[in-house]
């Protein structure tokens, strides 16, 4: 339980992490991936190596310090965490790593003159004090997961019984369990959790589940990355007839359960998790508007099922951009460009009753959030999702 007096000393450490979280967090991860291995494959080295890890953990720890005192304002952010470390299969016996890690990185960043005996005493009651809460959340949510019909807790085997390239660069994946037991239902925009062994190592990541849930199977989409070891494996290595091992769905940016139209607008391989929200909003009726960037006709995904939805029904508007102008003999787009604030004047409902999902890269998803706030649309109805560590969207 943290004391008045440890309050004010987290408090004050608050400047010191607008200025140096970011180096703090940078030696945390050095200490706990070179001294802990057992922790490495719930880690991805591409976003060690950009920064974007170190960057959204910095400021995870800035705004927990900030909000000492009024624990309940970071309610998203505890619920994305939660949902991360549940897809990934975090478990209680990581916490005392992470905790011993963090102190000891404060102490010889900070230097001893200002991490202070009191200072660590203050950080490591306040990290227990989160430690507990998301604890305590996950092991609801693992309860709750394992107790669903068609749930389960931990890795399940399931078989790749499909293998197909829908572009340049994604190929999807459909898995059925090898068990032949339903699988749970998922929110329309979750993730699931793969385990994969890739080069004698273990690694594991969150692939957006692409298709609407039926009870049976997943469907996960992946985009090749450059220099990626597991976007790469799973192109390359894993074929048909091929088992690999699941975490139960997460994730908290999802479809919500209303009559409202839908707005889906993504970038690249962003529409993965849009195509299940799609799909399910036009089984229920609701109208909805689908605007699509790629770079070029090669490496856009699923242009076939869009035609195909705007044939079969009448409350699907498609609408797609390449950046690159296409061959004459590859489908028209709608336009040839950049995202811009006309496209989405033109193209989304007049009403402002409608509910906005969007993802992509970064710099496409800040310029989305802007223009639909230029354009009248209220914030609690624009929502978003990062590929990776959350970082600030400005």
């Amino acid at each position: 339980m943290l004391t008045d007096s440890q309050r004010d000393i987290i408090k004050a450490t608050v400047p010191l992490l607008e200025s140096g979280g970011e180096a703090l967090t940078t030696h945390f991860y050095k200490l706990m991936l070179s001294e802990y291995p057992q922790v490495r494959p719930l880690f991805n080295q591409a976003h060690q190596a950009s920064g974007a890890q170190q960057r959204a953990l910095a400021n995870g720890v800035l705004m927990y310090a900030r909000n000492i005192d009024r624990l309940e304002v970071l309610g998203p952010l505890a619920a994305q965490i939660v949902n991360k470390h549940v897809a990934l299969q975090i478990q209680p016996e990581h916490y005392p790593i992470v905790g011993a890690c963090l102190l000891r990185a404060i102490r010889e960043v900070l230097g001893a003159e200002v991490a202070t005996d009191a200072v660590i005493e203050a950080w490591g009651a306040a990290y227990q004090q989160l430690a507990g809460i998301l604890i305590d959340a996950e092991r609801q949510v693992y309860d709750a997961l394992a107790a669903a019909p068609g749930g389960w807790r931990g890795a399940r085997p399931f078989r790749v019984v499909r293998k197909v390239a829908e572009s340049a660069e994604i190929t999807s994946f459909y898995l059925e369990p090898v068990d032949a037991r339903p699988v749970v239902d998922f929110k329309p925009g979750q993730y699931i959790g793969l385990r994969l062994m890739v080069g004698g190592e273990e690694v594991r990541r969150n692939y957006s589940l692409s298709a609407a849930p039926n009870g049976r199977s997943y469907r996960i989409s992946v985009k090749r990355i450059p220099g990626g070891n597991a976007s790469a494996f799973l192109h390359d290595q894993v074929h048909e007839g091929a088992m690999l091992d699941l975490f139960p769905p997460a994730g908290e940016f999802t479809l919500t359960d209303s009559d409202r139209p839908v707005a889906l607008i993504s970038g690249g391989v962003g529409i993965t998790p849009t195509l299940a929200m799609a799909k399910t909003a036009l089984d229920a009726g609701r109208p909805v508007v689908f605007i699509h960037y790629a770079r070029n006709a090669h490496v856009h995904a699923f242009g076939d099922v869009l035609r195909e939805w705007s044939v079969d029904h009448p409350q699907f508007q498609s609408y797609v951009v390449y950046e690159q102008a296409p061959a004459t003999d590859q489908p028209a787009p709608h336009a040839v460009g950049r995202p811009s604030r006309e496209h989405l004047a033109q193209w989304l409902p007049a009403d402002q009753e409608y509910e906005a999902y969007f993802l992509g890269p970064k710099p496409f998803m800040a310029f989305i959030k802007r223009t639909l706030r230029d354009l009248g649309l209220p914030d609690e109805r624009s929502r978003y999702e990062f590929f990776g560590p959350a970082e600030a969207l400005s």
